[in-house]
Order: C-alpha cells, then sequence, then structure tokens
C-alpha cells in the first residue's frame, strides 16, 4: 500500500501515474480520472501523457495531478500514487512514490513486486474472464483507484466512463467499473483485518 521515502511538501496536491504499455487504455484511463475529477467534481486538474514511438507494447504513462488549489507545476513532483499495468513501468516508476503513497500492480503482469506492501489484483485476467474483454482492464483500475482513493466520487467516474466508453461498449465499462469498486473494497476489508 504505501512507502516511506520523501515527506509530501503540498498536503492538498496529490500526483498519480497510470502506467504500463500502449494499447493497455491508460492514456484514456487518465483522461476519465481527470474529468471526473475535474468537470464532474469541480477540482483543480492537470493531466499530461507520454508514450513511446509504437502503436502497441511501448511504454505509456498519462499523469494526473488533482488540488483543490491552483496547480502552478503540471507534472508531478513526486508520486501519491502508482498503478503499474506492467514490470517495466513497476521498476522505472516506483522510486518516485512518495512516503505512504499507493501502489497498485496488475498481479498478471507485474511478477516482482518491489514491495509487499501495495495493492495486487489481477486486472488483466478479471477483464478477460469476468467482463469477456481484456481492454477493459484499465475501467476496472480506474474503480480500484477511485474506491482506494475517494479522490472522485462514484456518480463521477460511472458519468465519464459513460460518455468516454466507445459506443456500444458502455454497459461493459460499467460493469468493469464496478468490478474495480468491488475487488478494491474487498481488499481493503481484508487488509483493515489482517492489520488487527
Amino acid at each position: 500500500m504505501s512507502k516511506n521515502k520523501n515527506q509530501q511538501t503540498q498536503s492538498d496536491r496529490y500526483e498519480i501515474r497510470l502506467s504500463g504499455s500502449g494499447g493497455q487504455g491508460l492514456i484514456l484511463a487518465g483522461v476519465m480520472l481527470a474529468e471526473a475529477m475535474g468537470v464532474q467534481d469541480g477540482k483543480n486538474v492537470v493531466q499530461t501523457q507520454s508514450y513511446g514511438p509504437e502503436a502497441r507494447g511501448g511504454a505509456s504513462r498519462a499523469d494526473v495531478v488533482v488540488s483543490s488549489d491552483t496547480i502552478y507545476y503540471p507534472k508531478p513532483m513526486g508520486l501519491d500514487l502508482l498503478l503499474a499495468l506492467t514490470q517495466e513501468a513497476c521498476d522505472t516508476y516506483y522510486p518516485a512514490l512518495r512516503e505512504n503513497g499507493i501502489l497498485i500492480i496488475d498481479s498478471d503482469l507485474v511478477h516482482q513486486p518491489p514491495t509487499p506492501d501495495c495493492y495486487s489484483f489481477p486486472f488483466t485476467m478479471l477483464a478477460k474472464n469476468e467482463i469477456g474483454h481484456v481492454m477493459v482492464a484499465n475501467v476496472i483500475s480506474l474503480g480500484a483507484i477511485a474506491e482506494i482513493t475517494k479522490l472522485a466520487s462514484k456518480e463521477a467516474i460511472k458519468n465519464v466512463v459513460k460518455s468516454r466508453a466507445p459506443v456500444g461498449t458502455e454497459e461493459k465499462n460499467l460493469r468493469a467499473l464496478e468490478l474495480g469498486f468491488k475487488i478494491a473494497r474487498e481488499k481493503m476489508k481484508t487488509k483493515k483485518t489482517a492489520a488487527v
């Protein structure tokens, strides 16, 4: 869940990185998250993205910075949350995770997490087996992020997923989002029980 490193300097500013490879839908997930927090919930949000020249398989990341105050610098200075959907992304970006930062990994694709103190979910397997399409793993992870952080309301995330999902896939994407909420809720209960 958290990592001990540098102390966060601006308590209201929250910095998120969604990372993995091209074709995993991380750019869209970053846009959805930013829109849910900014347009729907009224927070100040900046979303930036970076991806390799390959259409699929190259490195891809979406950064979201959210604050109730003005955001003067649009890029993360230290991550409060890192979603890693590949081992390479996890290895590359984990050092930027702040003290008490949240690490969320896809256990299907990140086989050597840098710490046992993380949220590990089989996003890819769940997308394929529960929803019927691997391409919704990004939306499942979005649901998990929303449930764990509470940075965006569930209603805001649902509205954005409905409006941004490709035509004809809205219902499938909403099911994926609900699955993300559910698995994160269950994992948080398990972690609380284990801590007692």
